[in-house]
């Protein structure tokens, strides 16, 4: 057998030198592509895009918040406290995460009071949350801002029905209708976050609504709770004597006085807008024929209250049109209302609320605005052949007369022909947006624009998947026997392949 010569050996195919060549080019390109990530993940601090694959898990924020949330300039703290086997956990958690994202001041924690009770024993001693000791305090969502913390039970946020199931095991389930949780955690950031409540006293003493009244017609009681959510004090108060209206007042509520009011108590009143007080005057039906004294202060602002009812059979919620009720979805433009332009809300035989005609105009004078509407044919109660659209509230707004020093600042003042839009039953309403309209109100009259954009309650969707028997039968013979059939053929042939 004849030596292999030196021309005729075959070359090495993986020489050190090719694979010292091949790693270092395996180096490079892992330490380039570590490079590249690490810079995607430092731009997009900044400059991110977040989308949902699914409708379910979308919980976009409202500008409102996303606009209070920037503004953020204090840490705080949120915390989840809550079973994580409640049917509302994944809800609450997806919806604090979009505060986390929207602003680096928000932190969120989690603990699991049954499967962690020791985190939850750790809330109690180093936080101090005494409250958690109680048999009651299950589910929570905790706020804390440098030691002021507000609390709210999840199971609440949620608006809940209970219908049929056609099972006997379960007759009946919970279904979600809307929910509210963006409302009350943004009320909350604001609480923590103010460290000074702003106060609102309510006159009383002539026949106003009661401010701790629980009745669903005359109680005021779920209005204050509204406030107490804006980070606004309700207390009463009495002008007898002489007692004059507080310095701290923020805002002076007179809701639907139904008797004269005192000449010494107009005065106080009088005397508190001069100083660039915020007034909310709200009248009703039962005060008709009896004249309050208010209304002579009003017509010195530009603002006539009328005497009558007036009645939209066109817009009330009966079809037959004989309800005392008045759906008012007409609006002008104005801060207030503009939230609520293509929504509506409820009112109770409401008196014409509108600017005082033939007063002189000039850079003084209170600007008077006319807020919202009846129908074009409304009409006044007794007066049904004289068809017309009439207002049913008025905002009034007075800067610093020049060279004139106010106590309290820019006057502000809202009219309104019906004080039960704001009772306990219409202004806790689903069906129509009394309770953000009482929001807006406070808001706009403590000269708050950062919060006079809506946050309602999110409509939960529900959809149902119905097959009929067939179509039942189809489907478990894809799920059991096609698809793991055909999972097994491609095996079999990639098997076979490999053989050959």
């Amino acid at each position: 057998m004849a030596a292999e010569t030196p021309t005729t050996r075959t070359p090495q195919s993986f020489s050190p030198y090719r694979k010292w060549g091949i790693g270092l080019n395996v180096a490079l390109v892992l330490v380039a592509v570590l490079a590249v990530v690490a810079m995607v993940n430092y731009l997009s601090q900044d400059y991110f895009l977040r989308f949902h694959l699914g409708e379910r898990t979308r919980h976009p924020l409202s500008p409102l918040t996303v606009k209070y949330l920037q503004s953020l300039t204090n840490q705080v703290k949120v915390t989840l406290y809550y079973d994580k086997d409640n049917a509302f956990y994944t809800t609450i958690l997806d919806l604090l995460k979009e505060y986390k994202l929207a602003s680096p001041k928000i932190s969120l924690r989690m603990v699991d009071y049954k499967r962690d009770p020791a985190a939850a024993q750790q809330l109690q001693t180093k936080e101090k949350y005494d409250f958690l000791a109680s048999q009651w305090a299950t589910n929570l969502v905790i706020f804390d801002c440098e030691g002021r913390f507000k609390y709210i039970p999840g199971d609440g946020l949620a608006q809940v029905t209970i219908e049929p199931t056609g099972d006997r095991e379960v007759p009946y389930r919970r279904k979600m209708l809307a929910f509210a949780g963006e409302r009350a955690f943004t009320a909350m950031l604001i609480q923590v976050t103010s460290p000074k409540k702003s106060i609102a006293y309510f006159l009383q003493e002539h026949g106003e609504h009661p401010i701790d009244g629980a009745n669903d017609i005359g109680g005021y009681v779920k209005f204050c709770g509204i406030l107490a959510m804006n980070n606004i004090q309700p207390k009463p108060l009495l002008l007898l004597g002489t007692n004059s209206v507080p310095a701290d007042c923020d805002l002076l509520v007179v809701a639907g006085p139904r008797s004269h009011i005192p000449e010494m108590e107009l005065q106080k009143i009088e005397q508190y807008l001069t100083e660039g007080g915020r007034l909310l005057a709200l009248f009703n039906y039962a005060s008709v024929n009896q004249e309050t004294g208010l209304e002579k202060i009003l017509v010195k602002w530009g603002v006539a209250v009328g005497t009558n009812v007036v009645m939209d059979p066109e817009h009330c919620p009966s079809p037959s049109g004989d309800s005392d009720e008045l759906i008012v979805s007409a609006f002008s433009t104005h801060p207030l209302v503009n939230p609520l332009v293509g929504y509506g809300i409820d009112l109770i035989k409401p008196r014409a609320i509108s600017e005082l005609k033939g007063r002189p105009q000039s850079a003084e004078a209170p600007q008077v605005k006319e807020l919202m509407f009846s129908g074009q044919n409304s009409f006044l109660d007794g007066a049904r052949g004289q068809k017309q659209h009439f207002p049913l509230a008025v905002a009034v707004e007075k800067g610093a007369i020049k060279g004139v020093i106010t106590e309290r600042g820019t006057t502000r003042m809202v009219v309104i022909g019906d004080s039960f839009c704001l009772a306990n039953g219409l202004v806790d309403s689903d069906s129509w947006r009394n309770h953000d309209f009482a929001g807006y109100l406070a808001n706009w009259l403590l000269d708050r624009p950062q919060l006079l954009e809506g946050i309602g309650p999110r409509v939960v969707k529900e959809y149902k998947l119905q097959m009929t028997r067939t179509q039942l039968q189809s489907a478990e013979w894809i799920l059991l026997g096609a698809m793991p059939g055909a999972s097994l053929v491609l095996g079999w042939l990639v098997w076979f392949r490999r053989r050959r």
